[in-house]
């Protein structure tokens, strides 16, 4: 009996053998598919290097983890024509298959079903045809799927029940037929049919939906979202009926009713009002009572009133001259004395001082950054301002001037009229506010990356050292500027705050070494803002004071990617793939470990990249809404 076992130790070495063995062709295996699709659909649009020793890791398009293919993205490349069968389920390592916006035709291949990690699977905007083959249901972590506006025919088949983690469903503008199955998916939150030939009832499981999910087709079903079917008697009409069956007495007796209490009301309307315009005397037009009074707006910057307004006039024996410190070759239109007479108002308390919008006898308004605690000698400042006063950027928000005296040190910037992100992200949650859409978003990323890849570039040691949404201010036009830029290096040391009070990186301990790794996690937390909605300084989001970056990975990991992003994104369904992008970007910057995440060079040519493809979905859009006028 023994004779027939092998030791334990040789099944091992043949087990690690094996996985050695299996693990090297995976990669070239992945190498082969690629190159097979691009000599299928793809010998004019992909310039890959097809040299035996090029790695498809380093292919456009392509995204590998673990020594394997785990990603393919090739919207709008010019693919043309049908996918060969037993070609796309040899990547069998893939998560996410993107080729979306092309002119791929024929059947959908039956060997998709092999994709079996595979949770993204966007294919909108093509020819292909057929019905949807029953193997894509066999694609259990399948997450998203977007087949619209393509020419799939037949029925919806039941099969897709069993995508339970199914969140995103888009199978619009095909030319599905039948009545729709019981469609039950716990996890749907975006799901659209519209403008296929549908008829019958819509199932109950989908009667939230909102309307434009069902427009275009034969269907029906109320309470929901469409008028009710043929013989179905919705709720509301069902009410309708019954209040009809009142008798005329009841009616009569209702209405008597509602007139002599709207009578009682406007008795007591009146009595008050002749109770607080009589007795006691009244108030003078125009003159507020102290609770009603607004803060004053505006202050002289010498203004004594006001307790840390403004920067007191220095002594004139103070350390230092009496006077602004000009950079650049601008004209000088003021002086110290017309920045002391300014009016002046709080545009906000930051890290290092408070900021005020100070608008100057002769019209032209600047910001003015009073700092706090910058206690280093005079020569030192001096020189760390020169520093920051020549550098010049669009995105970069520009300091003009500064003034220095033994109490008192001021710094002139250029007023951003729009003011800053945290308060166009966060205020005005309510009505009346305007949103910020995905390519204002988008753009301010891209903007504020810029601005600090410049900063980074002027020396290997340069850094930001306090990146956040108050520090990323707009113009009228809505392109961002970074401020505060080298401030860090004037602060005293103080005390790290807790890291779930914001953007600061793990590894920091002391605010005047911020590294530029360390800054990278404060760009991925802004990200992670931006697309979330919520603030980092907010980010007590349980009970154990998760911080933002840490319950973004943990909602994203349970594969329920939709809930993270801001409600006001999630009407941009042309440009979820993107969304998603800059989502595993924002991700990858707060990385744990400074040695994992990118460099700003890195972020910058991805987020260029996001939008390009983010400005492709928009155009085909366009196109087709124009198509369909």
């Amino acid at each position: 009996m023994g004779s027939h076992h092998l030791p334990m130790s040789t099944l091992l070495f043949l087990l690690l053998l094996l996985l050695a063995h299996r693990g090297a062709p995976d990669l070239a295996a992945d190498r082969a598919a690629l190159l097979s699709l691009r000599a299928a659909v793809g010998r004019s649009a992909l310039n890959w290097n097809s040299t035996t020793d090029s790695s498809p890791c380093s292919f456009s398009g392509v995204t590998c983890e673990g020594g394997r293919v785990t990603a393919l993205h090739l919207p709008g490349t010019g693919l043309l024509g049908a996918i060969p069968a037993g070609l796309l389920g040899n990547l069998t390592a893939l998560r996410t298959l993107s080729l979306r916006f092309n002119a791929l035709a024929g059947p959908l291949p039956a060997d998709v079903s092999s994709l079996s990690e595979l949770r993204n699977l966007y294919l909108q905007s093509n020819r292909f045809s057929g019905e949807i083959p029953e193997s894509i249901f066999s694609l259990q972590n399948l997450v998203r799927l977007n087949l619209a506006d393509n020419n799939f025919t037949g029925r919806i088949s039941p099969g897709i029940n069993k995508l339970t983690r199914l969140g995103t469903l888009y199978l619009e503008k095909n030319s599905l037929s039948g009545e729709m199955p019981a469609i039950d998916l716990p996890n749907l939150v975006q799901f659209n049919v519209s403008f296929n030939r549908l008829n019958g009832s819509v199932p109950e499981k989908l009667r939230s939906m909102p309307r434009d999910s069902f427009l275009g087709t034969g269907l029906c079903g109320g309470p929901g979202p469409l008028g009710a079917c043929l013989g179905e008697v919705s709720p509301a009409a069902a009410g309708v009926a019954k209040r009809h069956k009142l008798s005329g007495g009841a009616v009569a007796g209702i209405a008597i009713g509602a007139a002599v209490g709207f009578l009682v009301l406007l008795a007591l309307v009146l009595l008050l009002c002749r109770r607080r315009g009589g007795g006691g005397k009244t108030k003078p037009a125009g003159v507020a009572s102290e609770a009603e009074r607004l803060p004053e707006a505006e202050m002289a910057l010498t203004d004594k009133r006001v307790v840390d307004a403004a920067p007191a006039v220095p002594p004139a024996n103070g350390v230092g001259e009496k006077r602004l410190v000009f950079f650049g070759s601008g004209p000088r239109v003021y002086d110290l004395e017309d920045l002391l007479r300014a009016s002046a108002e709080v545009l906000g308390k930051g890290t290092f001082g408070t900021t005020y919008k100070a608008v100057l006898e002769s019209g032209n308004v600047v910001a003015v950054k009073r700092l706090k605690e910058a206690n280093i000698p005079e020569v030192e400042f001096r020189e760390k301002i020169a520093a920051i006063g020549a550098m010049e950027h669009k995105n970069l928000v520009g300091l003009r001037a500064y003034y220095y005296s033994k109490d008192e040190r001021l710094l002139v910037y250029e007023y951003m009229s729009m003011g800053s992100l945290s308060s166009l992200l966060h205020g005005n949650r309510g009505a009346g506010r305007t949103p910020l859409n995905w390519d204002t978003r988008s753009s301010i990323a891209l903007d504020a990356a810029r601005g600090i890849e410049y900063i980074h570039s002027t020396s290997p040691t340069a850094s930001h050292g306090n990146i956040k949404s108050s520090n990323i201010l707009l113009d009228r036009s809505y392109e961002a500027r970074v401020s505060d830029h080298g401030l860090a290096t004037l602060a005293n040391p103080t005390p790290i705050p807790n890291r779930v009070a914001g953007y600061r990186a793990p590894e920091i301990t002391d605010v005047r070494k911020v590294s530029q790794k360390a800054d990278v996690y404060s760009f991925g937390v802004l990200l992670l803002e931006l697309l979330t909605g919520k603030a980092p300084a907010q980010a007590l989001l349980n009970e154990e004071g998760v911080d933002l970056p840490r319950w973004v990975q943990s909602v994203v990991k349970e594969e329920w990617t939709s809930e993270v992003f801001d409600l006001e994104l999630l009407r941009y369904q042309n440009v979820e793939e993107e969304m998603v992008q800059l989502l595993q970007l924002a991700i990858d910057c707060a990385a744990q470990y400074p040695d994992r995440r990118p460099t700003m060079s890195e972020v910058v040519g991805r987020i260029e990249e996001i939008q390009q493809s983010s400005m492709l979905a928009s155009a085909d859009e366009k196109e087709d809404q124009a198509d369909s006028v």
